[in-house]
């Protein structure tokens, strides 16, 4: 094998970042091989969660790192499954000896490892392996995660900012309704001037809103590893975000059944353990010494002499105790990890559930005793109105109370997605069907 150079170059590197767009015919083969269902044209139009995850495992630079990871660690098997190779020390002269002036000589030599070291070093590297595996999984979950959080910022940045934008306008309606008023003797400068701040605070928060936009949409970009520019024209589908399921149907039970082995960094630990059990069978056999098998043949004055035997360290002094007081330490430390992990695992699905519990019960009080009421309480101004029993200005008040009701339901709906997410979170699952929790190879 030789060596062959691989440069970086960073202009090149940052042209391609710049140049990552949905339309990569890559992608759209990955997306093909790993979605639940095949889109229906391409590049998209619309983006949903799933979608939007796959991007990201096929653009992210962090699963770059745990594919490197992995493919590191899988040369360590190659290394740990390599058998010593033989030694030969080789030397010839002359001397003045009348019977023969040449002398040489021939000494190979063996290494035989005793007590299955090979075995334990070639077993520790796999499960090395492994947990470099799972270590990869973990950061395909962690992209998701973050790709949810970022997509459900965007998204209610999007609906904050339809909702204020409504609210601008029905309190602008306001606005001109009391000036109509004042220029008949109705109502007072007061009256006018307390509706046209309420308006102009309305247009504030709108501004902000459009920029939380601009600045959402350019986080959820990042999270999937691409440059804002190539969302700019993407529309983001989520069906479910008004209708968060209920807990009795989402798959806690079954998830919690197979038990917290669900979880990859449970998985990990676990697996971390097994490396450390491993590493300790090593350095408990180390405590044998391996043997050097050293056949030898010289030519010294005409003779021709053969030698045979082994050579090998006594242990008298040092039996390895140090290493495997280290890797015997090295063990416990990895199963109190465990234990821990274990116990922290429960607490958040616990936590997790509850937090959820909360807040879709405080949607479903939202919207029964808030925003059903203030519906009714428009659709009755609204006949008042038609019948001559109200008039244009209480019909806007009502109106600017449920612009209000609405933002108040947005922000309990952010609640109980922001729980469902963190729900997931503490599942290490998805709770939508078809969702991909681990990442596809790339083409």
């Amino acid at each position: 094998m030789k060596y062959r150079p691989k440069p970086l170059e960073p202009p090149r590197l940052e042209q391609e970042y710049r140049a990552r767009s949905l339309s990569e015919p890559g992608l759209r083969s990955f997306v093909e091989a790993n979605a639940s269902a095949k889109p229906s044209q391409w590049p998209p139009a619309k983006l949903n969660l799933e979608a939007l995850t796959l991007v990201g495992f096929y653009y992210s630079p962090e699963l770059e790192i745990a594919r490197a990871q992995v493919a590191r660690a899988d040369a360590r098997i190659v290394t740990a499954r390599g058998r010593p190779n033989p030694s030969l020390s080789v030397g010839g002269g002359w001397s003045n000896s009348p019977e023969s002036a040449f002398v040489f000589h021939f000494d190979p030599g063996f290494l035989i490892e005793m007590a299955r070291k090979r075995g334990y070093r070639i077993l520790e590297a796999q499960r090395q392996a492994e947990v470099a595996r799972l270590e990869f999984a973990e950061a395909g979950w962690r992209i998701r995660s973050r790709l949810r959080s970022a997509l459900l910022d965007h998204w209610l940045a999007l609906r904050e900012s339809e909702l204020l934008a409504r609210e601008e306008q029905v309190r602008a309606e306001a606005v001109r309704i009391f000036e109509q008023r004042l220029t008949a003797g109705e109502v007072s400068r007061p009256d006018v001037d307390v509706a046209a701040t309420a308006r102009n605070s309305a247009r504030v928060a709108l501004t902000s809103a459009q920029g939380r936009v601009a600045e959402t949409r350019a986080a959820l970009a990042a999270a999937a590893g691409m440059p804002v520019r190539s969302l700019a024209a993407i529309e983001f589908d989520w069906p479910d975000f008004e209708k968060p399921p209920g807990a009795e149907t989402l798959p806690i039970a079954t998830v919690q059944t197979a038990g917290l082995l669900n979880r990859l960094d449970v998985r990990r630990a676990l697996m971390e353990y097994a490396v450390a059990e491993t590493a300790l069978q090593l350095e408990v056999a180390k405590q044998y010494p391996d043997i050097q098998w050293n056949p030898g043949y010289s030519f010294d004055e005409g003779h021709h002499k053969f030698a045979i035997g082994p050579s090998l360290t006594l242990p008298v002094f040092n039996r390895n105790q140090g290493p495997i007081a280290e890797a015997r330490a090295r063990r416990e430390e990895a199963a109190a990890r465990f234990i821990a992990l274990q116990a922290q695992a429960i607490s958040e699905m616990e936590k997790g559930l509850a937090q959820y519990n909360a807040a879709v019960a405080e949607l479903v009080q939202v919207e029964t005793q808030l925003v059903t009421l203030q519906e009714q309480r428009e659709k009755a101004t609204r006949r008042a109105l038609e019948i001559g029993e109200a008039d244009r200005l209480a019909l806007a008040g009502i109106r600017v109370q449920g612009a209000v009701a609405a933002r108040a339901r947005l922000e309990v709906l952010r609640k109980a997605q922001a729980a469902l997410g963190a729900l997931e979170d503490a599942l290490q699952h998805p709770t939508q069907a078809g969702m991909p929790v681990l990442p596809g190879r790339k083409p």
